[in-house]
Formats: C-alpha cells, sequence, structure tokens
C-alpha cells in the first residue's frame, strides 16, 4: 500500500491510513512512554516503525477476542452487535475491548483521564476506536441517561462501593434499562485483608440498587439493571442509596454535580424499548417526544426530513469529493441534533465511527442518538473539546457558527478545530454566505488550503460550503 508521510517535529504523519486500522499505528503518531514504564507488557508493542496491539494485554491474559467469547458465553442474551450495539468502556487503556467489539457490530466509547503512561486513550485514538478524556470524579459525564446497553470495567482503579457508592449510581444513571455491567476484579485490592471483601461489598449495594446479579465466574461479574421502577418502588423506605427527586432531569449533564440517589426510570417505558441493531438506526425513537424545543413542528418530521436531507448531501460529497477514498477513521460533527449526517455514513458504507456532538446552546438531543445506536456528547463550543491534538480526520459543521457567533469568538472555534484536526484532515463547513465569508479568511490565516462551493440543496439554498485541508 502507498503511504505519504511527512516528519514535523517528533511527529509523522500519514495521509493514507493502513487498512487494518484497529491492529497497528505509526510509533511516531504516539507518546513512547509506555514503553518505558511497562517493559514487556503485552498490551502494546513496537515493530519497526509501527505500535502493534496482540490483544493479549494484562486485563485479558487468553487476548480480547477470547475474552468477548467467555462473556458472550456466560449470558448469551448480552447479544453483541444486536441487542448490545453502544458500550462504555471505563479505564480502557488502549481500547483493545472496544476495537475488538467494532468486528461484532458494537460501537465502545473508551474513557479515561490522562494516566501515569502518557495518554494511553491516544493509542486508541490512534486505532480508530472512540474515545476521550474524561474525569469520573465530581460531576455527571456528559451523556444522557439510559445510554449504553453495556458498561465495562476491567482493573480500572474505581473503588465502586466507596462515598456511599456515588459512581456505580453514575453508571447506573447512564445505563440503559435492562443494560449490563461487567466489572473484572482488580489487583489493586490484592493489599486488603479479605480478598472477598471487595465482591461482597459490590454484591451488597447492586442488590440495594436492584441489579441483578446474572454471573459470576472467576474475576468476571456480570449484572443487570431493571427494566422498571417496582424493584425500586418495592424496597423499604430506610434502603439506602435513596430514590433521586421527582424533578431531577437524569440528562442534564453539563455543570451537574454527582449525587448518591437512584435515578428512576420513566414510566412511559423511554429507553428501555429500543429495537436491535441495525433496525434501531432509523427508527423513530420513543424518547424523540420528550426532547425540549422551540419548534412546535412535528419532531418525527423532523426526524425524517433530517435523515433524508443528510443522505442526499453525503451522496453528493461521496461522488464529488471521494470521501471513499479518504480511508477516514475519525469523524465528528459538531452539531449534530438527530445523528443524520452519522446515520448517512453508515448507509453509504464509509467505514468510520462519529463523535455526534449536541452544542449546549441547543437542544439536548442525545438522548436520541443513543437510542438510534450511534455515540455523541454534550459540550459547550466556547470551551476547548476533551481529546489530543491531531484527533480526528474529518470534522463537520452545519449552522453551528451562526449559531455560537453569538456566544463565542469565531476565531476561538476554528483554532480548536485547528488543534484536533489531523494534519491532511479536511473541514466541512455548512452555514450562511456572511460567516463564510468571514471563516475562508480565518482558513487562511490558520494555513488551510479552502474551498468555497455555493449551496443549492433545499433549505439551505442560500447557504454555501467552506471545505478546509489542513497541510501537512
Amino acid at each position: 500500500m502507498l503511504f505519504l508521510l511527512l516528519r514535523h517535529g517528533n511527529f509523522c504523519y500519514c495521509l493514507l491510513h493502513i487498512l487494518e486500522l484497529s491492529l497497528d499505528i505509526w510509533l511516531s503518531n504516539v507518546p513512547h512512554t509506555p514503553f518505558k514504564e511497562k517493559a514487556g507488557n503485552k498490551w502494546v508493542k513496537k515493530k519497526g516503525d509501527k505500535c502493534i496491539f496482540p490483544g493479549d494485554g494484562t486485563q485479558y491474559v487468553l487476548g480480547a477476542n477470547q475474552y468477548l467469547d467467555q462473556i458472550s458465553k456466560m449470558v448469551p442474551e448480552i447479544a453483541f452487535g444486536q441487542r448490545t450495539r453502544i458500550a462504555m468502556d471505563i479505564g480502557g487503556g488502549v481500547a483493545s475491548f472496544g476495537a475488538y467489539l467494532m468486528d461484532r457490530n458494537v460501537s465502545t466509547l473508551s474513557i479515561a483521564t490522562k494516566d501515569m503512561h502518557n495518554n494511553q486513550i491516544q493509542f486508541a485514538l490512534e486505532r480508530g476506536v472512540p474515545a476521550m478524556l474524561t474525569a469520573f470524579a465530581k460531576h455527571r459525564l456528559l451523556y444522557p441517561s439510559q445510554a449504553f446497553d453495556l458498561i465495562h470495567c476491567s482493573r480500572c482503579s474505581i473503588y465502586w462501593t466507596r462515598d456511599d457508592g456515588i459512581l456505580l449510581l453514575e453508571v447506573n444513571r447512564m445505563l440503559r434499562a435492562g443494560g449490563y455491567f461487567i466489572w473484572k476484579a482488580e489487583p489493586v485490592y490484592r493489599h486488603e485483608e479479605n480478598l472477598f471483601a471487595p465482591l461482597k461489598e459490590m454484591e451488597d449495594l447492586t442488590r440495594r440498587l436492584c441489579w441483578e446479579l446474572l454471573k459470576n465466574e472467576g474475576d468476571i461479574s456480570i449484572w443487570r439493571k431493571p427494566l422498571n421502577n417496582s424493584c425500586y418502588l418495592s424496597r423499604p423506605p430506610a434502603v439506602q442509596p435513596s430514590l433521586c427527586g421527582v424533578g431531577d432531569d437524569p440528562d442534564n449533564v453539563w455543570n451537574v454535580n454527582l449525587k448518591t440517589c437512584i435515578m428512576q426510570l420513566p414510566e412511559n417505558g423511554y429507553g428501555s424499548n429500543v429495537t436491535t441493531w441495525p433496525a434501531r438506526l432509523h427508527s423513530p425513537p420513543d424518547r424523540l417526544f420528550s426532547i425540549k424545543m422551540d419548534a412546535e413542528l412535528s419532531r418525527r418530521e423532523i426526524y425524517k426530513a433530517e435523515s433524508k436531507f443528510w443522505h442526499e448531501i453525503i451522496s453528493g460529497y461521496v461522488g464529488a469529493f471521494h470521501w471513499k477514498e479518504l480511508n477516514l477513521r475519525n469523524v465528528m460533527d459538531m452539531r449534530a441534533l438527530y445523528g443524520g449526517f452519522a446515520a448517512a455514513l453508515h448507509d453509504l458504507n464509509i467505514d468510520c465511527w462519529v463523535m455526534n456532538v449536541v452544542p449546549v446552546s441547543g437542544s439536548n438531543t442525545l438522548p436520541v442518538l443513543y437510542d438510534r445506536g450511534l455515540i455523541g456528547v454534550m459540550h459547550d463550543w466556547c470551551e476547548p473539546f476533551d481529546t489530543y491534538p491531531r484527533t480526528y480526520d474529518l470534522l463537520h459543521a452545519a449552522a453551528l457558527f451562526s449559531v455560537e457567533r453569538n456566544r463565542c469568538n469565531v476565531t476561538t472555534i476554528m483554532l480548536e478545530m485547528d488543534r484536533i484536526l489531523r494534519p491532511g484532515g479536511r473541514v466541512y463547513i455548512r452555514d450562511t454566505t456572511p460567516v463564510i465569508e468571514e471563516l475562508e479568511e480565518i482558513a487562511h490565516a490558520l494555513g488551510w488550503v479552502p474551498f468555497k462551493f455555493d449551496g443549492s440543496e433545499g433549505p439551505h439554498s442560500n447557504w454555501k460550503l467552506l471545505i478546509g485541508e489542513k497541510r501537512l
């Protein structure tokens, strides 16, 4: 395969990506610290000028694929790629769990803080696996209630039962009704006198959360969250943690403190009755009708119109701009609404994953995105995005700047886009003519190669399209 490479400082950038995205990456694109601090590790190795990921890291003695097979045998109803479409891996290291789940039609978001081994999440992003920097500590994570079909923790160094179980209660908020929590025991507990104490404490806490322990095999335990509130409401009043107040919105996530209470499930079953993948991608979910919007138009009609609009637009991009030849891995939709852009990429067989960003300045449509089987996050574009530099291959922004220019300096947003865009990557911005004229000047100043096109489709016929390519 032909590659176009350019060295810049200590980094080596690749314009055309390798086909086996999850198996090897360029060594010069990532920090070298892990090799020094974990000599002899099995989760990542050097092979010439590349890093390879054998899949038999310290978490998975027999390999990640065998580990996933073991989980499937323990609880067959997990049904990777059908019932389980969206997963979260907490403290996922270099994301072998998520990388191998890709072959099973599961999108897994790996979350972690910057760690002692110098940014393992950056390895995940280089592999083309969804990943974000996240502080799992004081505030709610930026994902809606009932977002994940499965949440996984393998040696993630979290004491789930400490502080009245506040972090496990956050997991409970994000876990879909009937969803699964998989916990692989922590070697960090071995300093404690009673090696069985952590599991006993977990069993006690999860019992009070009404989780059902489905299977315990070796150091792997699998629980299932209830489908409704019947167990919560039948508990004795004195049992802790208590139920959260009725007015506490579980989807309000921006700068909201964690709470030591159980979020009740919607009585109408919203969030629990999603269809299996891939049908759920286009089935209007129930939670579509719970979204608060200013417009009085039918949400179902907006949902359908958005999907149709972006399918037509992306079809044009594929033909005119040769998107299938770009070998995209990490793509971001900076103003996602209902996820029509990401759905179109899937339908047109463009093999990548999309981070769907829902700005805080608009309606919170995150629950709909996750019910569709897509990954997304809430964000304020007046602030930096929680990822490393040179992370994304393509950034897409439709009507973002015309909305945010009243809140933020558009130059600041463009600088942030430049930070997270990979050299050789591209930006596609659709907006009003005055906004595009202003952004074109900024694009030149950033050193991008900009191209401007007239829009002629539907409601955006008076808009323009700005394409910016970041120089290598």
